[in-house]
């Protein structure tokens, strides 16, 4: 294996979380190779850049994973570590998603200042800056006021401490769990609603060509999340690679049978589509199938 194997990343504490299990991974797999960490920023990083993009749907795709795939593309790293959610459903020319790790519980969690979820009254304000989330939720507690949250992750629980308007906000649990972050002064709690397509996966992606990189990454590879997020990926390819739908995806493999549960919002006065599917774990894209022509 050539040295050093270069890792490219964001730089938010999360991205970083996700470099440190990928590199103890490499370490439990004995890889013997000196690692170097690029951190990159990303359009989405930019806030400025970030606050002119005209967001569709469940939100742009590839502001977080672009520029990493580009340095990809020119040689500059050897590996992108993406959180898997971020990646479009269409994987760019010459480039593979070779791997992934063990995913994280996939939930969305309620954050409260000092209400739980299911008492809070119609008009409560809770905030998130997920289209899907906001769907989900407006379906299931109609009274509820939503409104946009952005920031990383610590970013928006300060947000939460400061904004005495807001009663709550939501978060992924995969990446709370990654950072470690105490919610010991809020009320917490898991939320009802399907996850986004990918969420709590690390995908580790190379250049397709790259066959020794490739044999590093599959030795790291988690199988079952592996299969699942295939299953979820090929969804969001048939839905047209950025997921202007906003869509929740709940994949679960158990031995050889795979599950998907899928549910997906059109305009803003119509119900959501709704499917489940089951099948075996060997071909995943072939469950994603015929989850969408269900949906």
């Amino acid at each position: 294996m050539k040295s050093p194997l270069v890792l490219g990343t964001r730089g938010s504490a999360l991205a970083l979380a996700q470099v440190t299990l990928l590199q103890e991974a490499l370490r439990a797999a004995n890889v013997d190779v000196r690692i170097e960490v690029k951190k990159i920023t990303t359009s989405g990083d930019r806030r400025s850049e970030f606050a002119d993009v005209k967001e569709t749907g469940a939100g742009v795709k590839g502001l977080f994973t672009k520029e990493i795939e580009q340095a990809l593309i020119a040689g500059e790293i050897d590996v992108a570590v993406h959180s898997c959610k971020d990646l479009p459903g269409r994987t760019t020319e010459g480039l593979a998603v070779r791997a992934v790790l063990e995913r994280e519980e996939t939930t969305d969690v309620f954050i409260g200042r000092d209400t739980e979820f299911a008492a809070l009254p119609d008009g409560a304000v809770i905030a998130t800056g997920s289209v899907r989330r906001k769907r989900q939720l407006a379906w299931l507690r109609p009274g509820l006021v939503i409104e946009e949250l952005r920031g990383n992750v610590p970013t928006r629980i300060e947000k939460l401490r400061a904004a005495t308007r807001c009663a709550g906000i939501v978060l992924a649990r995969a990446g709370l769990n990654r950072l470690g972050i105490d919610l010991k002064d809020f009320c917490v709690a898991a939320l009802p609603i399907l996850p986004a397509i990918g969420q709590g996966a690390i995908a580790l992606q190379c250049r397709a060509a790259d066959a020794e990189v490739a044999a590093v990454l599959e030795r790291i590879n988690h199988e079952p999340t592996f299969i699942c997020v295939r299953a979820e990926r090929e969804l969001l390819r048939l839905l047209n690679g950025d997921c202007n739908l906003p869509v929740g995806v709940a994949t679960n493999v158990d031995g050889d049978v795979l599950s998907m549960q899928a549910v997906v919002f059109g305009a803003e006065d119509e119900p959501p589509q709704t499917a489940e599917a089951s099948g075996p774990s060997g071909d995943p894209e072939a469950l994603a199938v015929r989850l969408f022509e269900q949906l």
